[in-house]
C-alpha cells in the first residue's frame, strides 16, 4: 500500500521551499511575508486539490464550511512556516521567540545513555525543533526517517539553500535501514518520524489501522511503534507550533515507553494499538487547538476514492 501522499506532499514542499529561499535571502524576512500573501492568495485561488483538503480539514474543525479568509489563514500560515524554514537552516534566528515545553523529558533520556524516538506529525515547523536544540545549546543530533524518493526531494533543496545543514536522513524500505536506525539509537541520536501519514509496511506484522479522527475514521500506521517496541525505545511526542509572527512554541511530551518488552504477545500489542491511539489523540488535540498548523494538503480521509 501506498498512499498517494508520496508522490505529491514532498515534491511540492521541495519547490515551495526553493521559491521562500529565493525571496528570504534577496528581500529579508519583513519584506517576504509581504509577498507570502500573493502567494498564499494564489494558491487558495489556483491549487484545486489542496484546496479541497484544507476545506474538508477546516470544515472538520469548524463544524461547518470554512470561510474564503479561514482557507487563506491555512494556506498563508504553511507558507509562513516554509519562509522562515530557510532562516532556521541558516541560523538566521535572531527575530525569533521561541518556548520551549518538557525539552527534560527528552534531555532525560539522552542523560540515560540511549536515544529516542521523536514522533511528530505535519503540524507546525520541524525546523523549529533544531532551534530549540541550538537554544539549549546541545549537540544531539536528530536523524529523520523518511522514504527514499522524498528523501531526496527534500536533500536537494536543502542543499541548495544551506549545504552544511543537510539534515542525517535513514531512507525507509531497504535492507539496512533497520540497522542505521539501531546504530544511532545507539550513539544517542534521536530519531524523528512523522507518523500521521500512512507508512509502507516495513515488516508483515505491521498493520493499516482506521481510529477516529476529527470526527471522522483515518488510517494510520502502527509501524513506526512497532519500530520502538523491537528496538525497546521510548516515544516523545514533538511538535514546533507557529503562533504567527515571529513566535514558535516547541514541545515535547512523554507519549510510550517500550524499554521494557512483556513477554506475552498480546500485551505488546495492547501495548502498541494504545500507543498508537494515544498518538492519534494528541495530534487530534492539537488540530483542535492550532488548527491551521496542520499541514496535510492531500486527500488525508481518501474521499476522492468513494
Amino acid at each position: 500500500m501506498k498512499a498517494g501522499w508520496t508522490a505529491e506532499r514532498e515534491r511540492s514542499n521541495a519547490l515551495a521551499l526553493k521559491l521562500m529561499s529565493w525571496i528570504a535571502l534577496r528581500c529579508g524576512r519583513r519584506i517576504a511575508r509581504g509577498v507570502l500573501h500573493l502567494i498564499a492568495a494564489y494558491f487558495v485561488l489556483f491549487a484545486p486539490a489542496a484546496r479541497r483538503a484544507s476545506t474538508r480539514y477546516l470544515g472538520r474543525i469548524f463544524g461547518r464550511p470554512p470561510r474564503w479568509r479561514e482557507l487563506y489563514a491555512h494556506v498563508f500560515c504553511f507558507a509562513a512556516t516554509i519562509l522562515d524554514r530557510v532562516y532556521f537552516l541558516r541560523r538566521h534566528t535572531d527575530w525569533l521567540e521561541l518556548t520551549l515545553h518538557g525539552h527534560d523529558t527528552v534531555l532525560q533520556a539522552l542523560d540515560e545513555g540511549r536515544g529516542a524516538f521523536l514522533m511528530g506529525a505535519h503540524v507546525g515547523s520541524f525546523e523549529a525543533l533544531r532551534a530549540a536544540a541550538a537554544h539549549e545549546q546541545t549537540d544531539k543530533r536528530i536523524a529523520m526517517v523518511m522514504y527514499p524518493d522524498n528523501a531526496r526531494k527534500i536533500n536537494a533543496a536543502l542543499a541548495a539553500i544551506a549545504p552544511d545543514a543537510v539534515p542525517d536522513i535513514i531512507a525507509l524500505g531497504r535492507p539496512e535501514s533497520m540497522l542505521q536506525i539501531r546504530d544511532r539509537l545507539a550513539e544517542g541520536v534521536l530519531i524523528g518520524i512523522l507518523a500521521d501519514r500512512a507508512l509502507q509496511a516495513e515488516s508483515p506484522r505491521a498493520q493499516f489501522v482506521r481510529l477516529p479522527f476529527l470526527g471522522t475514521e483515518a488510517v494510520f500506521s502502527d509501524a513506526p511503534f512497532r519500530l520502538a517496541d523491537l528496538l525497546r525505545q521510548r516515544i516523545v511526542f514533538m511538535v514546533g507550533l507557529y503562533l504567527g509572527g515571529p513566535r514558535y512554541e516547541v514541545r515535547f511530551e512523554p507519549l510510550a515507553d517500550f524499554s521494557a518488552r512483556p513477554a506475552d504477545a498480546a500485551e505488546r500489542e495492547a501495548r502498541i494499538r494504545a500507543a498508537l491511539a494515544a498518538y492519534v489523540a494528541r495530534l487530534e488535540s492539537l488540530c483542535r487547538e492550532q488548527p491551521y498548523n496542520w499541514f496535510n494538503f492531500h486527500d488525508f480521509w481518501r474521499e476522492d476514492a468513494h
